[in-house]
């Protein structure tokens, strides 16, 4: 089905210039001109920490819509700035781990995604906050963030994805750490644990489904809590969230909350959406309902009631 040009107002993009897809940046320019764009803000980055200057000048001139050319990384530093705006916004998976994209089923596929970025539905999302930052997908510290902090040091760019998995074996046997952890103003949870997870969606770094019912646009976080140490106690924990459900696991607890602080015995860096952080020693978290606007595919009726899509 052909579908009408429209005027699409003022269209920014906010590229990481060494993320591809498809045919590249030119491609996307012959997209764009092919929607009919009249006004187009183009800025192109080397570094995905550079981009939310990018977008306050995009939200300045007037962005209408803001397409986000890059993976994790670049949409969370790029929501942190564009929250609470109500400008629209377009992702492009153009990244090494692009999980938003896959969680709400916007493919890897140049002239798909720019489609659904200029025809698809808008939705008002949650956005998570820790330590006054913005995340999309997810935030951890412990193991995870240990594991992401070491894939960043180059590996990502030789290895992709693998740079996760090669990481995630070395510090598989990491001690665990004492960790008090408030839920909504109420202890929940006070020992030792390996890893700290936050949720906004269900599919995380490596494609794992840790977070069975979250939803991006319900109002919640997802929080889990793993006390597995060493490769077997791991390996039971990952093979029960690939086979069923992950709070049946002996080593994982999970719950959902708005408001979570977490106190740590000693310092862990911490990440967001597989960006490695600062290093802490207390959290604060919590869920900023509808921060977000994003377009997404086009619900059919029999999935206007679930999960991501």
């Amino acid at each position: 089905m052909l579908l009408q040009k429209q005027n699409v107002g003022t269209v920014a993009v906010i590229a990481h210039q060494k993320k591809s897809l498809g045919g590249g940046l030119d491609e996307l320019r012959r997209l764009l001109a092919d929607e009919g764009v009249e006004k187009l803000l183009w800025y192109e980055v080397p570094k995905s920490k550079k981009a939310p200057k990018q977008v306050r000048k995009a939200l300045k001139e007037g962005a209408d819509l803001v397409l986000i050319w890059g993976g994790d990384g670049m949409v969370q530093r790029c929501v942190d700035a564009l929250a609470g705006s109500g400008v629209t916004v377009g992702v492009i998976p153009a990244g090494t781990a692009n999980l938003f994209a896959q969680n709400l089923d916007i493919p890897e596929d140049l002239p798909e995604a720019v489609r659904i970025a200029f025809h698809g539905e808008s939705r008002k999302l949650d956005l998570g906050m820790v330590n006054g930052e913005h995340f999309a997908v997810m935030a951890g510290v412990g193991f995870d963030a240990e594991m992401i902090k070491d894939a960043d040091r180059g590996l990502k760019d030789r290895l992709g994805r693998a740079a996760y998995v090669w990481t995630g074996l070395r510090h598989i046997r990491g001690e665990l750490v004492r960790m008090e952890v408030k839920i909504d103003g109420v202890k929940w949870f006070e020992g030792e644990a390996s890893c700290l997870l936050l949720g906004n969606v269900g599919t995380i770094t490596g494609g794992i489904e840790a977070f069975d019912d979250a939803r991006p646009d319900d109002g919640w976080l997802e929080i889990g809590v793993t006390t597995a140490k060493g490769p077997i106690q791991w390996a039971r924990v990952l093979g029960q969230m690939s086979a069923g459900r992950s709070d049946e696991s002996p080593f994982v607890r999970m719950t959902r909350a708005r408001k979570i602080s977490v106190k740590l015995a000693v310092p862990m860096t911490y990440e967001l959406d597989g960006g490695a952080k600062g290093t802490v020693t207390e959290l604060k978290a919590k869920v900023v309902p509808g921060g977000i606007t994003i377009r997404v595919p086009v619900r059919k009726p029999a999935d206007s009631g679930s999960g991501e899509s």
